[in-house]
């Protein structure tokens, strides 16, 4: 069991981390920036340090600072949460040479899963479902770049290896536009991202987004907590999603979580991870692999029982999994509403002062947050400050809670999108499940 872990993140993945932490007996220490100093999880931590300024750039990916304080407070391993430095390789060989357990998967397979080319290769290689491309980086072969698009068929999309967040993509329609789109894509990524290297890729027109939620040990067990829809993206930004995917084929379901599996033992993977996929007309089609716990974890959490987070913790300990592919039972349905600090409308970030703040209750309904009356929300961070999670029979029952849970739902002093969750939830095409992940934008006119 670790003795002591430091939290290198903030919000409300911190508190869930520490939440978990305090569970297990492992001693926490919360690491912040400046204007942080006042969030709830360093105030509930048994050991906090100051590693920087308000930028993220000088203190959550500060790597050395927060080396640092791993070093003066006897900390033996580091939990990244989500975003910052969750899926850099470099900060997770950092923490491994310095002595140090960094919670997830090793730099090596890190890396892999963060180059969508290699990417692609492993998961080919383990049977999991790929999109038809180009298997692997273009060159300068601009007639060999032609045959390929011609062989995949138009539309294609060129993407960045080293992508991400809908950045470094280019959708081409026609042959005439191919050449020069994967020119300007090239510059675009060497700019963004360093790496001018892009494949290509079929495009698809009308996917769902459904992932994969995987747990793996060191002992060479993996296992599948099911999957998730989340279709209702905003700029590739996820907005709502739900548990377990509905209107799914059973079969291509089945395959693709066996598969899935069979790719984390195959890679060597360590901890918690998530497969994206895209799916159209019964077909699952790899994307890419989260090297880390998910912002939409808790819907997985409520309908499997699982405590995502805490197996990360026994797992990177050196423990087994917890529970084998037989223990695992689905039960009911959920759905999670990320609320942000923003104008509904303009979707303008709305950083200040909390004054009131009322979460919702009652059975089957699950509130993750850092909040807090008298908190004021700083502008230098992602503008997430909850998520409110509800759990059914079915799906139905489910979507009811969340009606209610967000009507029930206040915070002043700031704008939320509460609003915009609340339209979603009472939307006809989206109770009847299903939908693409261009719907949300063509309902709000983006």
């Amino acid at each position: 069991m670790l003795d002591k872990v430091l939290i290198a993140n903030r919000g409300e993945i911190a508190l869930r981390i520490l939440r978990a932490c305090k569970e297990l007996g492992i001693k926490t220490v919360a690491v912040h920036s400046k204007v942080d100093a006042d969030l709830k999880h360093v105030r509930l931590a048994d050991e906090t340090v100051c590693i920087g300024p308000n930028s993220p750039t000088d203190s959550y990916l500060n790597i050395p600072a927060i080396i640092t304080a791993m070093e003066i407070t006897d900390s033996v391993a580091v939990h990244p949460g989500y975003g910052f430095l969750a899926e850099n390789a470099d900060f997770a060989e950092r923490v491994e040479r310095s002595g140090f357990t960094f919670i997830g998967p090793s730099a090596d397979v890190i890396r892999i899963m963060g180059d969508k080319v290699a990417a692609i290769d492993a998961m080919r290689k383990a049977g999991v479902p790929t999109v038809p491309g180009s298997n692997g980086a273009l060159d300068d072969n601009h007639e060999r770049t032609i045959q390929i698009a011609r062989d995949i068929g138009y539309p294609v999309i060129i993407k960045a290896a080293s992508g991400g967040g809908g950045r470094g993509m280019r959708v081409v329609q026609t042959e005439a536009h191919l050449i020069n789109a994967i020119a300007v894509t090239q510059l675009e990524a060497k700019n963004a991202f360093g790496d001018d290297t892009v494949y290509m890729e079929k495009f698809l027109q009308t996917p769902r987004h459904v992932e994969v939620q995987v747990l793996a040990d060191g002992h060479g067990n993996a296992i599948h907590l099911g999957d998730r829809d989340c279709s209702l993206q905003r700029r590739h930004q996820k907005v709502l999603e739900e548990a377990p995917a509905p209107d799914i084929d059973a079969e291509a379901r089945e395959k693709v979580l066996a598969s899935c599996v069979k790719a984390c033992k195959d890679i060597g993977y360590s901890g918690a991870g998530t497969f994206e996929f895209l799916y159209e007309n019964g077909h699952y089609y790899f994307i890419e692999m989260n090297t880390r716990v998910q912002v939409e974890h808790p819907v997985t959490e409520m309908i499997t029982g699982v405590d995502i987070v805490k197996e990360q913790l026994l797992v990177a300990g050196g423990e087994p999994l917890s529970f084998t592919q037989d223990d695992i039972i689905f039960r009911g349905h959920a759905f999670e509403c990320r609320i942000n600090a923003e104008d509904a409308t303009t979707f303008m970030p709305s950083p200040g002062k909390v004054t009131t703040f009322h979460p919702p209750g009652g059975n089957g309904v699950r509130v993750d947050s850092h909040l807090y009356c008298g908190y004021t929300i700083p502008p230098n961070y992602d503008s997430l400050i909850a998520k409110v999670i509800t759990y059914g029979k079915d799906r139905d029952a489910a979507l009811a809670r969340m009606s209610n849970a967000l009507d029930e739902l206040f915070i002043l002093g700031i704008k939320t999108n509460t609003d915009m969750q609340r339209d979603l939830v009472a939307d006809a095409e989206f109770q009847r499940g299903g939908i693409n992940i261009h719907y949300l934008e063509k309902k709000l006119g983006l």
